[in-house]
């Protein structure tokens, strides 16, 4: 398809800010759990949110992820170097790899502990059998590669600020909502 916007497409657009509002959501959920005492009932319904939320952000992926095929980016403007080119395209790839994998992991390990997923009150059996020690590894993974995911999103943050207000390009603006006017 050819582009004709200078914004990506609406589809797009909301699934890159629905994604946004959930990986809130799923961090917020696992660090908020920290307040309560282990075996609480708000402690461990954040945990079951965590878990939802996650699976949330991996469904929302797998709709992103062919979209960029169906309705491809509008262009940066004015052109950036090659370099910038190839650190976005890292970029984006790391944080699709990372949006990819903390779910998976995360059910790993739950699967490694005997549990389920619970999401809307279906339950996801996992893949794995109990093994402790590899839960417990599982979810080693799956903490350190959630505090790298926040440095990605961050510095994907400071590069769409920097893009707009430092190279005042239009990286930023090809990825915000239009605001309609009223007649």
């Amino acid at each position: 398809m050819k582009q004709t916007s200078d914004r990506y497409h609406s589809l797009s657009i909301t699934i890159h800010w629905l994604t946004t509002f959930v990986l809130v959501l799923v961090y917020a959920s696992i660090f908020l759990r920290e307040i309560f005492p282990k075996g609480s009932e708000l402690r461990d319904g954040l945990k079951m949110w965590h878990f939802t939320f996650g699976a949330i952000v991996f469904l929302l992926l797998l709709i992103r992820l062919p979209l960029p095929f169906l309705f491809p980016p509008p262009p940066i403007l004015p052109p950036p170097p090659r370099w910038q080119k190839f650190l976005a395209s890292s970029m984006h790839f790391a944080i699709y790899l990372f949006l990819f994998i903390m779910p998976l992991l995360g059910w790993l390990a739950l699967s490694a502990k005997g549990k389920s997923v619970l999401f809307f009150g279906l339950s996801i059996p996992g893949p794995l059998a109990i093994n402790k020690a590899l839960a417990h590894q599982l979810e080693d993974w799956h903490e350190t590669i959630g505090i790298i995911g926040l440095y990605l999103i961050g510095m994907h943050t400071l590069a769409a600020l920097f893009h707009h207000y430092i190279l005042r390009d239009n990286a930023l603006i090809r990825m915000l909502p239009r605001l309609r006017r009223k007649s």
